[in-house]
């Protein structure tokens, strides 16, 4: 690898460190609501339509933000300005945010033009991910991106949520962590040599299969039915790739995972947010929710990294799934104690709360397995297609979609019929797609490619090694 190669490499793991909160949006979505709702006095319905026209906003521009960036060379432009219009966007929604949510409109508005701008991040980092490294290195890649990401995420989080607990009842200076996480984001970016991207591989065009030199391709079935076109070096048309029913089986369970598990989070941060007798104490525990996960996510990337060329996609992908029903069992029971002991009127006891931000570790689980193996089977599914921006275009706008519905869904149930209730439908919605991948997905690494993923990784660790040596020797 040449040396340009292997700093591009370095500076994308410094883009994905600064992305954090900026990649899709949600963590400092997340954060407004617990912010709208315990200091500008939100119902947690005008919370849910927020949530809910910006996941629509994310899913209309998924597929359109795919077709972009596999069709323009200036990814790196377009990634630097979705970061700074979101970063934008984040900071007049906590400006501008009204009391009872008396311009609901005007937020509603900010949050449909914010969903559509972070449509082009995922793409974005990914594409240029897969022009630098390959489809052999996208494994390693990937995890170590997310490993990153997850790391300044928390890193943004904490830094916000102790500003939020030292400024109460005025948290609205916690946002100022995202201009500062932007400008990482685009002065590393802007040092990337644009000749070390390669947009034919950016894009998935050229085939692992003709390199003989992957770590993951299609299924088997997958592969006859789109690499036809890519013999010929031009990309399989959109209709040809939605006729691959490995992605259409793959895309349902996206928006049926996010559908069950995209408002666990908020609903968390909000109980422990709300309704407690120092909220000071509670925000910053609200903040911590987010904190614990992504310190879990960044281990459940490194497994990813690690295991998934070995054990395959499908293993890893169903232990990350099956975590959500249980972590939502066990909140319905700790919740149930919370309800009794506000009931007698007491008050909530810190050892109970922290037994609630503790189950955050098994969302580090899910949501951190998720995010790292969903861009590797869809990686899988496009390779030689000419379309893995696209492909991960439709795979994201089902996570859009399904997110923008659960955040309604679930918002709507805790205020109609109380969180614990909440916690037990979530619980049972999430068995399906955790059962639906069980039994309709095919493992998409195929077995004749896990010795060579095997061999991958070995060098990988060798290279490794070698220049710790050489930095020792230095």
């Amino acid at each position: 690898m040449s040396s340009t190669k292997s700093s591009a490499k370095s500076l994308l793991g410094l883009v994905a460190l600064f992305l954090g909160e900026l990649r899709d949006g949600l963590t400092m979505i997340n954060m407004q609501s617990a912010f709208l709702i315990s200091s500008k006095f939100y119902s947690e319905k005008q919370v849910g339509v927020m949530f809910f026209v910006f996941g629509m906003s994310q899913f209309l521009f998924q597929t359109p933000a795919g077709y972009i960036m596999d069709s323009s060379d200036r990814k790196v432009a377009l990634l630097a300005g979705a970061a700074l219009a979101t970063t934008s966007l984040t900071l007049l929604s906590a400006v501008t945010a009204k009391e009872y949510g008396e311009n609901i409109v005007w937020m509603v508005c900010l949050k449909f033009i914010q969903g559509g701008v972070t449509a082009l991040i995922p793409p974005g980092l990914n594409s240029i991910t897969q022009g630098i490294v390959g489809s052999t290195g996208m494994t390693h890649q990937v995890a170590d991106n997310e490993m990153k990401n997850h790391l300044g995420t928390a890193i943004i989080v904490l830094s916000g949520s102790l500003i939020a607990f030292y400024t109460y009842p005025n948290i609205g200076l916690l946002f100022i962590v995202s201009p500062i996480a932007c400008a990482g984001v685009v002065f590393f970016l802007t040092r990337i040599n644009p000749d070390d991207i390669d947009h034919d591989a950016a894009r998935g065009l050229k085939s692992d299969a003709d390199a003989h030199a992957t770590d993951y391709q299609l299924a088997t079935d997958s592969k006859e039915q789109l690499n036809a076109t890519a013999e010929d070096n031009k990309p399989t048309t959109p209709l040809e790739l939605l006729k691959n029913k490995t992605l259409l089986v793959f895309t349902v369970i996206c928006f049926l995972f996010h559908m069950s598990n995209g408002t666990v989070l908020p609903l968390v941060m909000q109980t422990l947010a709300i309704g407690g007798d120092k909220p000071r104490v509670g925000f910053l525990l609200s903040g911590m929710c987010i904190i614990v996960a992504q310190i879990f996510m960044v281990g459940s990337a490194k497994v990813c990294g690690d295991y998934s060329g070995r054990w395959g996609r499908k293993k890893l992908f169903l232990i990350g799934m099956f975590s959500v029903p249980l972590r939502c069992l066990i909140l319905y029971g700790l919740t149930g104690i919370k309800n009794s002991i506000e009931a007698g009127g007491n008050g909530v006891p810190l050892a109970l709360e922290i037994v609630i931000l503790s189950t955050q570790i098994l969302d580090g689980v899910g949501a951190g397995v998720f995010g790292t193996m969903y861009i590797l089977v869809t990686s899988d599914i496009a390779a030689g297609t000419g379309r893995f921006s696209l492909t991960l275009g439709i795979t994201s706008a089902a996570m859009s979609i399904g997110g923008t519905v659960s955040g309604y869904l679930g918002q709507a149930l805790a205020e109609d019929l109380g969180y614990q209730t909440a916690f037990m439908l979530l619980c049972i919605l999430s068995l399906v797609p955790a059962l639906a991948y069980t039994i309709l997905m095919p493992e998409t690494l195929a077995a004749e490619n896990e010795e060579q993923s095997v061999k991958n990784m070995e060098v990988s660790n060798m290279e490794s090694i070698a220049h710790n040596e050489e930095r020792q020797v230095v």
